[in-house]
């Protein structure tokens, strides 16, 4: 059983070490704007068919946007902002190669770390694609409400309590 313990932990140690060059950072300057402007572009306007009208929606100055990097390569971007008292997450998305390795946790965890450490909300709450509704719950965030179509993508509204 020590063995398997062993072998658990090295294995859980070295999938942290492959990740460990993931930068997760709030944007600060425009180079960095930008990329997380052409992330949701290839994402949402180039992959998903959003209109570039929906997409930028005149609502990024309000919000506080994060960018994640690999390498110093840009492979992840969602912005958040507060709302009624609340902390509405919005435009996660992680590029279509990076997908699948929890990146988008990452981004959303980071997101719930930093709420939790400014004591700026008590709720979070996002729209989720209904492909993604599976992700978000593994995160702790709950549905309510009935479907509703965003840009064209059926979603449905999510949250989660922070103490």
């Amino acid at each position: 059983m020590v063995a398997s313990t062993s072998t658990q932990a090295a294995t859980f140690s070295a999938q942290r070490c492959k990740r460990v060059t993931l930068d997760i950072k709030i944007v600060q300057d425009a180079a960095d704007m930008a990329s997380c402007f052409a992330l949701r572009r290839v994402v949402f306007i180039d992959e998903q068919a959003v209109p570039e009208a929906d997409e930028i929606d005149g609502e990024d100055d309000a919000c506080t946007h994060i960018l994640a990097t690999l390498h110093g390569d840009p492979i992840g971007t969602a912005r958040f902002q507060l709302k009624n008292g609340s902390m509405k997450i919005q435009r996660v998305c992680v590029s279509p190669n990076h997908r699948g390795k929890n990146y988008g946790a990452d981004l959303v965890n980071f997101i719930v770390d930093h709420v939790e450490h400014t004591g700026s909300a008590r709720r979070l709450y996002l729209g989720a694609q209904t492909h993604a509704l599976a992700f978000y719950k593994k995160l702790g965030f709950s549905q309510y409400g009935p479907e509703y179509l965003d840009a064209g993508i059926p979603h449905y509204d999510m949250e989660r309590h922070i103490n």
